[in-house]
């Protein structure tokens, strides 16, 4: 159905607070741009926790401690949902913080697991994530509540995230640690592997060298429409996209660069200090 359609159907009930979402540095842009392609009209708020990065390395007392900063100042922005963009946080602190906020959270693995459970022609699955995810286990318990018949095989990938973030995706170095990853997820011989966190699918442009892209699966494409779908059936459309706002807990000039690779901004984040 056509997003103005949608609109017309529930032109009663228009909410034009703005959807907000975090990850700690450009990942999260991956699905910020999926769910703007979906949701045009959505003012939206984005917030890059760089000081901090990566997640992937924390411990769960500092995972929660951040997101529930962020998660005030969101409610300080009058939010009317989060969107978790971070695997690492939504295996360690969605559980623990989900019912202390006045919006809706939407974290990325539980909203994506019953839908990559219920993929056809999938009897083994690679989950390629952050150290903090992988020891969660949180991708092969949330997909077996759904599926006990799919193996899953969780790989940590503990060096892609700064990869990414410092621009090293082409350097030598860079190319053999992927490499690395990969083959070791190779011998598990997966039909199908998720790049499990969301600054992974940058680097697909090397992963497909070593394994066919139509192997890998990028969940922020799910979880935009599950979002999506929340926001229509709840009658939380906006209908008029009026702003977006970036902001980051450090280095903004380094995210605005980094974001080129997946979204333009047209103007620096802004630096927030969240202690």
């Amino acid at each position: 159905m056509e997003y103005k359609t949608i609109l017309n159907n529930t032109n009663n009930n228009i909410d034009k607070r703005p959807i907000a979402f975090f990850d700690s540095g450009v990942g999260g842009l991956t699905v910020y741009r999926k769910v703007k392609n979906l949701l045009p009209y959505e003012n939206c708020l984005y917030f890059g926790d760089t000081k901090n990065m990566p997640y992937g390395e924390k411990t769960e007392k500092q995972l929660v401690e951040f997101a529930d900063k962020i998660f005030r100042f969101f409610e300080k922005q009058n939010a009317k949902a989060v969107i978790m963009a971070c695997n690492t946080t939504s295996a360690i602190t969605y559980e623990k913080l989900k019912d202390n906020y006045n919006f809706k959270i939407f974290p990325i693995i539980q909203s994506v697991c019953p839908i990559l459970a219920k993929l056809e022609n999938i009897n083994k699955l690679g989950i390629i994530a952050t150290p903090a995810t992988i020891n969660s286990h949180i991708y092969s318990r949330e997909i077996s509540k759904y599926n006990q018949k799919i193996k899953v095989f969780e790989l940590a990938a503990p060096k892609w995230v700064r990869i990414v973030e410092e621009h090293r995706i082409n350097q030598p170095q860079s190319l053999s640690q992927i490499q690395e990853i990969i083959e070791i997820m190779q011998n598990f011989n997966p039909d199908k592997i998720v790049l499990a966190c969301t600054h992974y699918p940058y680097l697909l442009e090397v992963l497909k060298k070593f394994v066919p892209e139509e192997r890998f699966i990028d969940p922020a494409l799910y979880f935009a429409e599950n979002i999506k779908k929340f926001l229509i059936e709840n009658k939380m459309l906006n209908d008029k996209f009026e702003y977006e706002k970036f902001y980051v807990s450090s280095n903004p000039e380094n995210f605005k660069t980094a974001s080129k690779l997946f979204y333009e901004l047209k103007e620096l984040p802004e630096l927030i200090n969240l202690d």
